[in-house]
This record gives structure tokens, sequence and C-alpha cells, in this order.
């Protein structure tokens, strides 16, 4: 990614991470889909209940292995052989370790989350079987996305797409096995998925020992190397702790949203469902950044890091416009692909209607990360994580008791966090370029270009 055009590069990058991101939407709904029909409201209830509280854990370990990621492919833009195999190696380490502990923690305290989180009598059994069987299931979870964050970071990330197509798959054979088949509850959903995670990150791992030539690595190169570590480390602490915030400040949101009845957290749950594949576009493109960010900072060519900026802003606005006037005009049509309640649609597609006003501000969260992220700017995740936590602990609740506002006060304070969050970004991001003295100047003819020295 260090040569070539950045916006056919950024394309290129991102559709097969967005087309395995909306596998990994497909992989979550089949859980839900078999669990309800073949098993009841009350099964379905006890998965969707535990859906923030996996999410906080999977997220402490999913940023590490960021962290690893970034690294590696600012080693391999340096192209720096010995590097980036010591990062591959060091980013193993702590996927080993790291996941374990957490999920160890996860299973002791699922029982106390889930009661702090009010969950259900009637369903809390199933919430806590299903949960704890997600916590033993983290490590091998892990192990795929170690695989898939270490092959996007040397630029592959067709590979990764592949196994996650296998493992949703697989997923969904085991799911009706166990949950149809052998009547195994919740508890089969859960095992099913942890066993599909297993058997695709092994398969992408062994691939990608056979196949690349990064992870061809002798005996006497197996060793901890605390510089990189740390190195790491410094990065993916943070990135977890954004995800995590984010996760709570998420349960904070839904506290509100719950307080105003059925109808409302009907036209919420279908909003967010709707907006989940909204974000997946922002996802992959600010991954893609990442990598070309971290790729070309490496090698030391800044001015293409700007460019990359600037390219991917225009890709992000280009695809905001776009959803615009579908979300103003087709809104009902949408929400009516998840309930046929009157009521639940048309606040539904007032609130769609609202959040869409916002999409810039959301895709520019996803951009400004995706590059600080690659030049390894550890302060900006937790800084962003801590304005969304602000943001979502307050507006709510401000917007929802001013008059005129009301239960709509929910989508705007949405649309106001990305905002907040959006501008954080982009404040730190321009302070950022001008702290490593990346400027915009005029060359010998007079055109502008641009030239970027690290000081």
């Amino acid at each position: 990614m260090t040569e070539g055009n950045p916006t056919s590069l950024l394309i290129k990058f991102s559709i097969p991470m967005l087309i395995g991101n909306l596998f990994q939407q497909l992989y979550n709904l089949v859980d839900s889909v078999i669990v309800g029909q073949f098993v009841g409201s009350e099964a379905l209830a006890a998965i969707g209940a535990t859906g923030s509280a996996t999410f906080l854990f999977f997220a402490l370990c999913n940023g590490i292995g960021n962290g690893g990621g970034i690294i590696t492919a600012q080693s391999f833009g340096k192209g720096d052989t010995a590097e980036v195999k010591s990062s591959i190696i060091n980013t193993a380490f702590i996927m080993l370790v790291f996941p374990f502990i957490i999920g160890i923690t996860a299973f002791i305290l699922a029982g106390p989350l889930l009661r702090l989180l009010e969950t259900d009598e009637a369903i809390m059994d199933n919430s806590l079987t299903y949960m704890r069987t997600m916590c033993i299931g983290i490590i091998f979870v892990s192990l795929y996305n170690f695989a898939s964050a270490m092959l996007r970071a040397l630029g592959d990330s067709k590979t990764p797409l592949y196994f996650l197509i296998f493992s949703c798959l697989l997923n969904t054979v085991l799911d009706i096995l166990f949950v149809y088949g052998l009547d195994m509850n919740v508890f089969g959903a859960g095992v099913a998925t942890v066993i599909s995670q297993f058997v695709s990150g092994i398969s992408c791992l062994i691939y990608a020992i056979r196949k690349n030539e990064y992870f061809k690595i002798k005996r006497e190169e197996i060793k901890y190397n605390r510089a990189i570590s740390l190195r790491i480390i410094k990065i993916g602490v943070p990135l977890s702790l954004q995800f995590s915030l984010i996760a709570v400040s998420c349960m904070a949101l839904q506290k509100v949203v719950n307080s105003y009845g059925v109808i409302a957290t009907a036209a919420f749950t279908a909003t967010s469902r709707m907006e989940q594949l909204i974000h997946q576009p922002y996802q992959t493109l600010g991954t893609a950044l990442s990598t070309y960010t971290g790729q070309n900072f490496g090698a030391g060519k800044n001015d293409r890091v700007a460019l990359g900026f600037k390219k991917g802003s225009m890709i992000m606005i280009g695809f905001s416009l776009l959803m615009l006037p579908i979300m103003q005009f087709f809104g009902e049509n949408i929400i009516m692909i998840f309930v046929s309640d009157a009521p639940v649609i048309e606040l539904g597609a007032k609130a769609l209607r609202i959040t869409s006003l916002f999409y810039v501000c959301l895709g520019t969260i996803y951009v400004v990360r995706g590059v600080l992220n690659g030049l390894g700017d550890a302060f900006f995740a937790l800084l962003n994580g801590i304005v969304e936590v602000i943001g979502r602990f307050t507006v709510p609740i401000l917007l929802t008791g001013l008059a005129g506002f009301g239960v709509l006060g929910i989508w705007w304070s949405v649309g106001i966090v990305w905002t907040m969050a959006g501008v954080s970004a982009l404040i730190r991001y321009f302070s950022y370029k001008k702290k490593t003295g990346m400027n915009l100047l005029e060359d010998h003819t007079g055109n502008k270009k641009l030239i970027a020295t690290v000081r």
C-alpha cells in the first residue's frame, strides 16, 4: 500500500473486509434465528441479554490484536523482515496470555454482571450458561482475530474473508445440529460458535504459516522482545479500553431507551440493527486506512498518509450522501423489514431520518481513528472512547427531558454524540498533523502538494 492510487487501494482492500463484516453480522444473526425458531422467545432473550456484556470482554481482547496488527503494518512498511516476524511472534505471546486471563475473569464475573444489568430471573440460567460458554471460547475466538489481524497488516484482506465465510457456514450447520438435532438449547448455540471460530482460526493460521513468508518462522526466531511487546501493549490497551468504554456507554443508553416502554425499545432495536449495517462500510474503511497508514508511515512516506486521509474522507462523504436520501424517503420500508407494528414503524422511520443527518460525523470518527491508529497514536483511542461515554451518559438524559424532544431525544442524542466524537477526532488529527510537521506547502512550480517531515 506504499505505491499506487490511494483511493483504488483503499477500496480494493476494504471490499473483502466489508463482505467479511457482513458475514459476521450474519454469523450473529444465525444464532438468534435458530434459537428463536427452534427453542423459543425466552431462549432468544437469554442470548440477547448477554450481548453488551460479552462485547465488553471480547473488545478487551480485540484491542490487543489490533495493536499488534498496527505494529506489524509499520514494520512491513519499513521493509524490516526481522521486525515483522518479531511483531507476529510477540503478538502471539500476548494473545495467548491476555485472552486466557480475560476469559477466566469473565467466567467468574458473569453472574454478578448479569444481575447488575437487571437480567430477568426467567432467563437468568440460560443467559449465564450462554455467557460462560462464550467466556470459555474467548481464547479460541482470539486465535482467529490474531491470524486475520496479522494477514491484514501484511496487505492480505482476502484470506481472512475466506475463512470467515467458512466459519459462518460451519456455525450454521453446528447450530442446527446442536440446538435442533441434539436439543442442547442455548448451550448448543454457544458451543457451535466456539467450535466454528476455533476451526476457522486454526485453519487460517495454518494457511498463513504454509503460504506467507513472514509466518515461516525458525525456532531461533521465536523469542520474547520486550521493546516490541511494549509497543503492542501501548497501542492495544487504549484500543481495548476504547471499545470497552463504548460498550459500557451503550448499556447506559439502553437503560434510557427501556424507560420509554416496549414501542420505543422495539424501534430502537430495529434502528440499531440497521445502523449496525451502516457502520460496516465506515468500519472497513477505517481498518483499511489503519493498514495503509501504518505501512506508509513505516516506509517514511508521510505525504501519502495525509493524502490517504483526504481520499478516505472523500469516500466516506460519498457513501454518507448516498445513504441520506434512502433513509429520508424509505425509512418506513426499512423498519418494516424488522417489525409489522404500525407505531413502531412510524417511530423507527422518524428515528432513521434523524440519525441519517449525522452519518458524515459517524464516518469521520472511523476515518480519523483509522489514520491515527495507523500512526500509533495510542492516546486518541482512549480520548475518543471517553468522549463517547460522557456523551452517552449525559446527552440522552438531557434531550429526552427537554420539552419538544421526548422519546425522539434518544436518536437526536445518538447523532449529537457522533458529532462530539467526530469533532474531537478531527481536533486530535490536525493537532497531531501539526506536531509531526505534516504541512500543505507549495513546491517550486507553484503547485500545492503534501509534504510531511517528522520532527
